[in-house]
């Protein structure tokens, strides 16, 4: 998984599956754009305006269980 947060264009970027291969793209709600791969998987989501949905975005906390 790689996330990236673009402070110039205000993009946090999500990449779930290192597949480069975007199929389709769908904007499910106002800002949010998932991709999917040719099998309809996931694979990255990116946020649009992101400092209005994110509090921190230069600050990344991540737990497995």
């Amino acid at each position: 998984m790689k996330i990236q947060y673009d402070e110039h264009t205000d993009t946090l970027s999500i990449q779930f599956k290192m597949d480069p291969a975007i199929a389709e793209s769908d904007e499910g709600n106002p800002g949010v754009i998932l991709d999917y791969n040719a099998s309809g998987e996931i694979i990255s989501m990116e946020i649009l305006d992101a400092s209005r949905h994110v509090s921190e975005t230069k600050k990344i906390e991540f737990q497995t269980a």
